[in-house]
């Protein structure tokens, strides 16, 4: 089975995000067992602008306020999820839209990331503390997509803004997926980021750790991401650049990109 993270920016070209859909809808009907996390990261933005939240970036991550939360929750829970839940539908997919939260599917705790040492509060951002795969099974098994939503929630019931490639590398992990498939909007890993001259095929695990302090923006999530997927059970992570329909097509028969091995 295939964990899917579909990456905000890609999800806002209208063109790559109906090719997407159409593709991983396909494959599904086939008979592909496919579970998918989205980002929005474009969406809130957007969204932070109207209503005159004022965005911050730091360490790849975003700072959120409890006000910024409420805007986070409200796109990605609400506007993004619902969206792509009824595009699915539309092509003839029985897809479930769910947050992180639901089904005891993740709970989180705050983090802290470590910049030059030291941790720094970015607010109501949260990191996987425990992911449970047994209502994604059950959708899997009665024929359902589950498409999720990287919202998730504390034991105390507050929600966090959980990155989506983080939450997508421990739900892969969780379910033992055959793969973790990161669509985004670079060709793959390159081993002196941000020079696309040093795309990687194919690396180890082991060797990736080696080097993943050196990767920055939003790249740093994603490589956090699939080495967490990698260690707590996904056989391998695959990254992509959605922005051509021709790399999902290679990517779900097993080919292209950046391929980490466990």
């Amino acid at each position: 089975m295939i964990v899917i993270k579909y990456g905000g920016h890609v999800l806002d070209s209208d063109a790559a995000n109906a090719a997407i859909i159409a593709t991983v809808a396909k494959f599904h009907k086939a008979g592909g067992r496919v579970v998918l996390v989205h980002g929005g990261g474009p969406a809130i933005e957007a969204e932070l602008k109207i209503h005159g939240v004022e965005s911050v970036m730091s360490a790849g991550y975003r700072v959120t306020s409890p006000e910024a939360m409420e805007i986070v929750q409200r796109t990605l829970s609400g506007g993004v999820l619902r969206d792509l839940t009824n595009q699915f539908i539309a092509h003839g997919v029985n897809a479930v839209g769910i947050s992180t939260g639901d089904g005891n599917t993740l709970r989180a705790r705050l983090y802290k990331p470590l910049i030059d040492g030291s941790e720094i509060d970015i607010g109501l951002v949260g990191e996987a503390e425990s992911a449970d795969p047994t209502f994604l099974n059950l959708l899997l098994d009665h024929g359902y997509l589950p498409i999720i939503s990287p919202v998730s929630v504390q034991s105390d019931g507050q929600a966090l803004n959980i990155n989506g490639d983080i939450a997508t590398g421990s739900i892969a992990g969780a379910l033992q997926a055959s793969e973790v498939l990161f669509i985004t909007d670079v060709p793959g890993i390159y081993r002196a980021w941000p020079d696309r001259s040093t795309l990687i095929s194919e690396i180890s695990a082991a060797e990736l750790s080696e080097i993943a302090s050196a990767f920055a923006d939003g790249m740093a999530p994603k490589v956090r991401a699939l080495l967490t997927a990698l260690a707590s059970g996904a056989s391998r992570a695959r990254i992509i650049d959605g922005t051509s329909i021709e790399n999902l097509d290679a990517a779900l028969i097993g080919e292209g990109g950046t391929v980490v091995y466990a």
